[in-house]
């Protein structure tokens, strides 16, 4: 069963734009989905007096023609494949509202690379289009190719990790790939020692939580292994996602409310920061 019908790309026209629309198109060629992409343009911020309501599209013209041809150029001999659409305004509140116009199921978006403590936060726009949007969102890397072929599941049994758990199970039995399924007891060095009980009732539950994962891939007839990690869960993650070398992150994402939607800092937040492949945030309400 096909994940997503709709993709929609956020294309900026910088290197890890080109490379999330080209895997996008990956995405679209597996899952047979309709494709757009979505330019976003900073609102005007000359002097509206001086300057009349054609004279304004002729001001926006250029940079609108540059994007779309810059998109075209990165899509190849898929180009004529593509839909593509720019919109004026604040970025992360054009892409949500046109995802939610489309109905799209998907928001793929670029990474910029990040240098060591800068990886461990995730760029504003992403992080509002994953607090915002209800879509599932892919995160791609710079340099970084997607595959369904050997899936990391990140799970802590919750609501949205079994919604993660479907989709990364629906990818694997149409790739035929394999699920490593992580579950992280987050907790400080010290308490360790100062409550092994608690640690060792955490890592038990853990277990619990693998061991459901497990029988529901032995029914899709996924090939999995599960793994219980101790450490800080984003970077015990993304750790776990290199030595396996996971072609994609998989993990699910709380909807969020109110405030809520302008924080960050989550444990998918983190590691969209920390890997170094590409990572599917699932959303569940």
């Amino acid at each position: 069963m096909a994940n997503y019908r709709k993709i929609l790309v956020a294309f900026d026209s910088s290197e890890s734009s080109k490379n999330a629309l080209r895997q996008a198109i990956t995405i679209k060629d597996l899952e047979k989905s309709w494709l757009k992409v979505l330019a976003v343009v900073p609102s005007y911020e000359g002097d509206l007096e001086f300057i009349g309501v054609s004279d304004l599209e002729k001001v926006l013209k250029g940079p609108r023609e540059k994007l779309l041809a810059t998109a075209e150029e990165a899509a190849g001999d898929r180009s004529s494949e593509l839909t593509t659409v720019v919109e004026q305004g604040e970025a992360y509140e054009k892409i949500v509202e046109v995802c939610g116009d489309m109905s799209c199921d998907l928001i793929v978006m670029g990474r910029r690379g990040m240098r060591r403590l800068a990886r461990i936060l995730v760029g504003s726009v992403t992080a509002r289009v994953l607090g915002h949007s209800s879509a599932d969102v892919l995160v791609v890397p710079r340099d970084a190719r997607v595959s369904f072929d050997n899936i990391l599941l990140a799970t802590d049994g919750s609501a949205h990790s079994e919604a993660a758990l479907d989709r990364a199970l629906n990818f694997a039995t149409i790739t035929g790939g394999t699920l490593t399924a992580v579950s992280v007891v987050d907790v400080y060095q010290e308490f360790y020692a100062e409550a092994p009980e608690v640690v060792e009732q955490a890592e038990n539950k853990a277990k619990e939580i693998l061991e459901l994962v497990g029988e529901k891939a032995e029914q899709a007839g996924v090939k999995t292994q599960a793994k219980v990690l101790r450490g800080n869960a984003a970077h015990e993650i993304s750790a776990l996602a290199e030595e396996t070398g996971a072609g994609v992150i998989v993990m699910g994402s709380r909807g969020r409310s109110g405030l809520k939607k302008i924080l960050l800092g989550s444990v998918a937040e983190k590691v969209i920061g920390l890997a170094n492949c590409p990572v599917l945030v699932v959303k569940a309400e």
